[in-house]
């Protein structure tokens, strides 16, 4: 490597591809590329926990952040999902009651975050969840009780991500994200039409895999999503005592992308800013953070005992913000749900709880050897090693379990 001996500054006029394409996404929309990164001075809010349509002036927005309404079958179809979501947070946690799944990380609360991050892509891209997303993998076409199967620790995730364009849910915080940010590199290198979104809980904003991320989305200018579902509370670590920055969204601008905080509670708002941030990604405009402020409403985990660390009263008062109740109100003041709407959309909920009651009821016979058979294409000598180990091992315990029996009968 050779040292010049130049100390002169250098050229900071010279820009980059990326720093092109993002010139050219902000003249959209007549704003200045700080106006365009920076989040709006308010979160985006278009209808109010009552279930009423706010007003364009009081919904948040400012010139560069205008969102419009989603279409009415949009709205329609994330309210059903909304409905099947809530159905199976509450059939999950009564499942792990009964011994039949091990844990379950409960989103009650959060559907409306799950929902619209599902329903905002195109098949051909991926989505990377958190332990917690249960609910928006199920949305993107997994079946439910392949979803639940990691809960209850069978097999290797459940599914088969290629098929699915999901990532396998995994209990280490922020690693997702890592993936997501390859995967997005890659379709880049390829050329191909793909947008990726990287979810995660403002926990994982702490780590240092959250600054890795973006900050090589950002270099790379790769089409990413960045969705930070902002519960208030990292386990038991309230959000206070990980930041004091003006919101999470606010982060965006550190790394070179855009930035915007909507209401997670509020699906309509949701779908929309969603729905433009992978539009803009998909165009070219690079990376871009999306906090959504929402509310873990049960325990972490069936493990966790929330009462140590948080006020009934706060509970509540989110309970009043439920994004299913205003959904559903929103929906029936339009004229856009009956009571033969929601009865259909109720049974639906119902019989997917009733195949999740059915498949993780029954007994999977347990293949030892699988611990070794899908970690490479091709096993290791190591792995070689260790598996034929365990076979030993079971068969002489086999055969110590089968000389017991026969002694016990010849008494």
């Amino acid at each position: 490597m050779t040292i010049s001996a130049d100390h002169t500054a250098p050229d900071t006029a010279s820009t980059t591809p990326a720093d092109d394409a993002l010139t050219e996404a902000v003249k959209k929309f007549g704003i200045t590329v700080e106006d365009y990164m920076l989040p709006a001075r308010h979160q985006i809010q278009m209808v109010d926990p009552d279930g009423r349509l706010i007003p364009d002036s009081e919904q948040g927005t400012q010139p560069g952040h205008e969102y419009p309404v989603p279409g009415n079958d949009e709205l329609l179809a994330a309210y059903e999902q909304l409905v099947v979501g809530r159905r199976v947070n509450d059939q999950n946690s009564a499942l792990v009651r009964q011994g039949r799944m091990a844990v379950y990380p409960s989103s009650h609360g959060q559907e409306a975050c799950q929902v619209a991050a599902a329903l905002c892509l195109s098949d051909a891209d991926w989505m990377f969840p958190t332990y917690r997303d249960a609910v928006a993998v199920m949305t993107r076409g997994v079946d439910p009780v392949q979803v639940m199967t990691i809960f209850r620790g069978d097999w290797h995730g459940g599914y088969d991500p290629l098929k699915y364009k999901v990532g396998i849910q995994c209990t280490p915080l922020t690693t997702q994200l890592l993936h997501a940010v390859g995967v997005a590199h890659a379709a880049k290198l390829r050329g191909e039409d793909t947008v990726v979104m990287a979810m995660c809980g403002d926990g994982a904003t702490s780590e240092g895999d959250f600054h890795e991320a973006l900050n090589f989305a950002a270099v790379f200018h790769l089409p990413v999503i960045f969705f930070v579902q902002n519960n208030k509370y990292a386990i038991s670590v309230p959000l206070a005592h990980q930041s004091v920055a003006p919101s999470l969204a606010h982060k965006a601008v550190g790394y070179g992308m855009a930035g915007e905080r909507v209401d997670g509670n509020d699906v309509v708002a949701l779908l929309a800013v969603l729905d433009r941030a992978v539009k803009l990604a998909r165009e070219g405009s690079g990376p871009l953070l999306v906090e959504a402020n929402t509310y873990r409403m049960q325990a972490h985990t069936n493990a966790d005992d929330d009462t140590r660390y948080r006020e009934n009263s706060e509970v509540a008062e989110w309970r009043a913000k439920d994004p299913v109740n205003r959904m559903r109100t929103y929906l029936t003041g339009r004229g856009l749900l009956d009571d033969d709407g929601e009865a259909r959309i109720r049974e639906h909920a119902e019989a997917v709880a009733a195949q999740l009651r059915e498949g993780l009821g029954d007994d999977v016979p347990v293949d030892p050897q699988e611990l070794f058979r899908h970690v490479f294409a091709r096993q290791t000598p190591q792995l070689k090693e260790q598996s034929a180990m365990l076979a030993d091992e079971i068969a002489r315990d086999a055969a110590a379990t089968q000389n017991s029996d026969a002694r016990e009968a010849g008494k």
